[in-house]
């Protein structure tokens, strides 16, 4: 990486992975400026886990689709082949529980920090489809405050059952920071809408190796 590169990036940026473990299987964390000079004699290969629909709106040039919620070892390992695994998503989060994942599995990796978006603001080659679509974490958002909303209004009719819908959803809410999971993450992301990939041409990886 030359210097003007990283003259862009603080060091909040380009840094050690929070999840790293102690055997430094999750070696550094990358930026999107970082990305395509990283290792360049290990082929890295982009893994974007972003659901196809996501995938197939924009997406980092080169880039392969694996959805999260259909990560595996087994897919990971067929896809390395001895190239450096960089994860990248929408923003990072996302790439951050695969670099996690990855890690657990004795498989090296690193995570494209600040995800699609900062890779295109730092105006590297993306692709892109015809498609928009909804992030799945504005899904996520509308989804939840849909649930709360409608479980007040029934409560406030007379429905005394509905006032478990928005305790429901507060205690999934706080179970979600917790743990760093998101169970209604997972199951918006394997609805129909989420599944359809557009005309953005990228390549899907195997989940059933």
């Amino acid at each position: 990486m030359n210097s003007d590169d990283r003259g862009k990036w603080s060091d909040d940026q380009v840094g050690k992975s929070s999840s790293e473990p102690s055997d430094g299987l999750s070696s550094d964390v990358t930026s999107s400026a970082d990305a395509e000079n990283l290792h360049p004699a290990l082929s890295p290969i982009i893994v974007d886990v972003r659901t196809p629909a996501e995938f197939g709106e924009v997406r980092a040039k080169s880039a392969v689709n694996l959805p999260l919620d259909r990560l595996s070892k087994d897919a990971l390992e067929a896809t390395a082949r001895g190239k450096q695994i960089l994860f990248i998503c929408r923003s990072g989060k996302r790439s951050e529980q695969a670099l996690a994942q990855a890690a657990s599995w004795g498989i090296p990796s690193d995570n494209i920090i600040g995800g699609t978006i900062a890779w295109e603001q730092d105006g590297l080659p993306v692709e892109r489809g015809e498609r928009k679509v909804m992030s799945l974490e504005r899904q996520v958002r509308i989804a939840a405050g849909g649930l709360v909303a409608l479980g007040s209004v029934l409560a406030l009719l007379g429905v005394t059952w509905a006032l478990f819908v928005p305790l429901f959803v507060g205690c999934g809410l706080v179970f979600s920071g917790v743990t760093d999971t998101c169970g209604m993450a997972m199951i918006l992301g394997r609805m129909p809408w989420n599944q359809r990939g557009g005309s953005c041409s990228g390549t899907r990886l195997p989940t059933g190796v």
